[in-house]
């Protein structure tokens, strides 16, 4: 079995099936890229908002669709299509997913320079949309988030093992 039909699961009738990517294992992920994206910030003075929002736009492009949360929990971001076949998530597709959460963190370094009233503004705005993000995913039969609908990418378990 090559690394590409690992990520499948066969069902009854020689179909492949997709394995959804568990809804804790997405959070512990995503909470791991963030205090990658929060370390950027606070360790490189000047650019450290920068590299954090470098970071967040293309960090499930790197390591064949894995950002280093995903890698460590073992997730990998998909790109399906029409046909049914699938390919590891690019750049590109990286940029289009995590555009929700770069916005929340653009807005954060926009509205921080307003003293208290603009932290807690960029706050409420950042948790409202992984709140919503987070329903989304939940809504979902796939789990894929708007991030996912807007780039048609997927989360899926990756196995070990294989």
């Amino acid at each position: 079995m090559n690394n590409s039909e690992s990520i499948y699961k066969q069902s009854g009738e020689g179909r492949q099936d997709l394995e959804k990517a568990d809804f804790l294992n997405r959070i512990i992920a995503k909470a791991i890229d963030l205090i990658i994206v929060i370390a950027l910030c606070e360790i490189i003075p000047k650019i450290g908002y920068l590299a954090g929002i470098s970071y967040l736009l293309m960090a499930d492009g790197l390591f064949d669709g894995r950002s280093i949360g995903k890698r460590l929990i073992g997730l990998k971001v998909i790109i399906r299509d029409r046909a049914g076949s699938t390919a590891v998530c690019g750049f590109k597709e990286s940029v289009l997913r995590n555009l929700p959460f770069a916005a929340g963190y653009i807005l954060f370094g926009i509205l921080n320079a307003i003293p208290l009233i603009g932290w807690i503004i960029s706050f409420a705005i950042i948790a409202a949309i992984i709140i919503f993000e987070s329903l989304v995913m939940l809504g979902n039969e796939d789990g894929m988030r708007l991030g996912d609908e807007i780039a048609k990418t997927q989360v899926v378990e990756e196995n070990r093992g294989d």
